[in-house]
């Protein structure tokens, strides 16, 4: 007798629709998408004005919402609220604080283009509508872990990273993924802070980006990904710590060598290559061992790997020695 032993994130069957609020919001989007609701309002073309809005400055947005995949869901958190998750961020390159996100509104989206090149069959430069046509795109639920300890829980929409690494056909020695984030001297106030190695980069290894859970973003509750969180693309690796989430991503370069990124460049005492959640080991600074929740603010206990563990420690097998301390930054 076949018995199918579900992930852990996987929502039960009997549970798909509990997610009530979120659910009946995404039934109304969609409804609002077809002009149902709208049908003879003064609003034309069934767009609320939130999307209006979006649409105007984002080329994408008529493809929002996007299906949700049952297997990536939280069932035992609440979802973060939309405001809490737009509004208080990190992006360095606008500044240190958390609510940078309307100097972010400074960044514009289009042209933007992606570079892939190093150790690939062919280099290329793509425009991210043209990226966006040759990806299925999809809606997973996942925890977010900050080092500072804030965590969140939120839909993004996007997909696997092992659809762009199919597209760009990295050669055989191709063994790490380097990122690199738009630096634009005009939007992004802070780059003008020579102190920080600019431009923002970051880094994972072929085996990382290959593994079901790494996930391009592109969206986030049911529309265009704001530029606050990364717009128009960034990367959810989501039993890292936030730290590795690079966002507004302009580069992939396939190489052989380990990518030294932003925040290990800065200080890697505190900020290692590898970056996964681990409660027991703390920060120099700080205890991992809790983390609080935005929208609620209840603390509760760090999981390993975010709670990804079972799907993820395969890859680290052996590094914990070799890496020491570091594994777990």
């Amino acid at each position: 007798m076949l018995i199918k032993v579900k992930r852990g994130w996987e929502l039960p069957e009997s549970a798909a629709i509990s997610e009530s609020q979120y659910l009946n919001r995404r039934s109304l989007l969609k409804k609002l998408a077809v002009g149902s609701v709208l049908a003879g309002s003064a609003l034309s073309g069934g767009m609320s004005l939130s999307r209006r809005a979006y649409a105007e400055t984002d080329p994408s947005a008529d493809l929002y919402p996007v299906s949700a995949n049952g297997k990536y869901t939280v069932p035992e958190r609440p979802l973060t609220s939309e405001k809490d998750a737009t509004t208080y961020n990190n992006f360095y390159e606008f500044g240190t604080h958390k609510g940078i996100y309307e100097d972010a509104q400074a960044m514009k989206l289009r042209p933007w283009e992606i570079r892939i090149d190093g150790l690939v069959e062919k280099e290329m430069t793509l425009d991210i509508d043209g990226l966006l046509s040759k990806v299925q795109l999809e809606e997973r639920v996942y925890r977010h872990r900050c080092v500072e300890t804030w965590a969140m829980t939120v839909p993004w929409s996007g997909f696997p990273m092992s659809q762009l690494i199919a597209l760009a056909k990295p050669l055989s020695g191709a063994k790490y993924i380097r990122m690199e984030t738009l630096a634009d001297k005009e939007a992004m106030s802070n780059l003008g802070a020579f102190w920080y190695p600019w431009p923002y980069t970051e880094g994972v290894t072929m085996e990382e980006g290959m593994n079901d859970l790494c996930f391009m973003v592109t969206g986030l509750f049911g529309k265009p990904l704001p530029k606050q969180n990364g717009a128009p693309l960034r990367i959810a690796l989501p039993w890292k710590y936030g730290f590795k989430s690079i966002k507004s991503i302009v580069r992939f370069t396939f190489t052989d060598e380990r990518p030294v990124g932003y925040w290990e460049e800065l200080q890697d005492s505190e900020y290692g290559f590898w970056a996964n959640v681990n409660p027991e080991v703390p920060h120099p600074r700080w205890s991992q061992a809790q983390e609080r929740l935005l929208t609620t603010g209840d603390t509760v206990p760090t999981q390993l790997y975010n709670g990804y563990g079972e799907f993820v420690a395969g890859l680290y097998s052996g590094l914990q020695e070799s890496e020491g301390i570091r594994l777990f930054r």
